[in-house]
């Protein structure tokens, strides 16, 4: 189900810094743990962060650890990946994606709902 509008993506230079947003349009996106994924083919689908509904637990990929952060504003209804210090191999096209399980996780099959993607690329 194409539902959430990612934002944010574009080109920038290694080592400088993006911030992705994510919405809901139709539905209270507070009431649902929130994860990013990111997809590069020829490279299979990859797990960025996740986020409790609450914001009260994050969890991120030892790809990127150290240089996302994964946040939630529950009064605007918007999710944050804060993307820092990038790097060429950061480059994909970002999704985000709602689970009705309790907790975010780093497989696919357990989100029901996602955006449409948006393009992040690192130049060296």
């Amino acid at each position: 189900q194409v539902q959430l509008v990612e934002s944010g993506g574009g080109l920038v230079q290694a080592g400088g810094s993006l911030i992705l947003s994510c919405v809901d349009p139709v539905r209270t996106l507070s009431s649902y743990p929130v994860g990013w994924f990111r997809q590069a083919p020829p490279k299979a689908g990859e797990f960025v962060a996740g986020i409790s509904w609450d914001g009260g637990t994050t969890v991120a990929a030892d790809s990127v650890k150290g240089r996302v952060t994964i946040s939630r504003d529950n009064a605007k209804n918007v999710v944050y990946l804060q993307m820092n210090n990038l790097k060429p191999e950061d480059t994909a096209v970002y999704y985000c994606a709602t689970t009705t399980r309790r907790v975010p996780s780093e497989w696919e099959a357990q989100y029901d709902c996602w955006g449409q993607g948006t393009q992040v690329t690192v130049s060296s």
